[in-house]
């Protein structure tokens, strides 16, 4: 199914890879202006050159989502550039070191919980100020299975349960002001992050996968379709909502 998006600017943080790039990717072939955001700027700027090679119409801005100065400056290029901000996917995120709760070190929790949590409250911080001021938008934000279960490592699982949390905030705060704020939840999905995870312990992934009942990994563009649809007007009665995206996994 296609989406019109043509004059919409979206924003997808974590762009260079994975989901964000897939998404990147889906938002410039329904014809949205998209701002790609990552700290790998060569992978940034080779998403940027594949939706643009497609036809489509993008910039890279170089952002660690854990520095305001950066998120902030990700807002007002997008809007500078292409006239306002109509759609953003709050998605960078990492999985961390996977250890039990009490030999995991602080470095890693303030790590994980800045760029997973804290990441999405910055981007929606100054993206949702922008949209209640330009009457209205969508924000998509990457939560995880594991923000509906107790499945993975403590910083990474606390850290997708807030996703989910400012989602729902976020959703009720804005919603007079015309913007809409949902969370997808991926299930075990084939991405960089997950294939580091598989080589470092194949059984854990394999297991998880086998949990699914479609019994397989899903495909980022998969999750890519999900965010599209909830960033479009197809989805403008839904806001608040956490959607599991995960070959079944949840209703087990």
């Amino acid at each position: 199914m296609t989406y019109d998006l043509t004059d919409k600017t979206a924003i997808v943080t974590g762009g260079a890879s994975g989901i964000g790039r897939r998404t990147a990717q889906r938002f410039g072939a329904e014809g949205a202006n998209v701002v790609v955001a990552d700290v790998m700027a060569d992978e940034g700027a080779e998403t940027v050159e594949q939706i643009e090679s497609a036809g489509g119409s993008a910039l890279f801005v170089e952002t660690d989502v854990t520095d305001p100065d950066d998120v902030e400056a990700m807002v007002r290029e997008a809007v500078e550039t292409y006239g306002g901000l109509d759609i953003a996917h709050n998605n960078a995120g990492i999985e961390g070191d996977d250890a039990p709760m009490a030999e995991q070190t602080e470095e890693n929790w303030t790590r994980v919980i800045g760029i997973n949590l804290k990441g999405v409250w910055l981007g929606m911080k100054h993206e949702l100020q922008e949209m209640a001021d330009d009457g209205g938008g969508a924000i998509v934000n990457t939560s995880s299975i594991a923000g509906l279960t107790a499945a993975g490592a403590t910083p990474y699982v606390a850290s997708k349960h807030g996703v989910i949390g400012l989602t729902r905030v976020a959703a009720t705060e804005y919603a007079q002001a015309g913007v809409r704020v949902n969370a997808v939840c991926p299930g075990v999905i084939e991405t960089p992050m997950v294939e580091q995870a598989a080589e470092e312990n194949p059984e854990e992934i394999e297991q998880f996968v086998q949990m699914q009942p479609l019994g397989r990994m899903g495909q980022p563009e998969e999750i890519a379709n999900a965010v599209v649809w909830l960033a479009s007007e197809e989805a403008s009665f839904v806001t608040g909502n956490a959607y599991p995206v995960d070959g079944g996994f949840m209703a087990l």
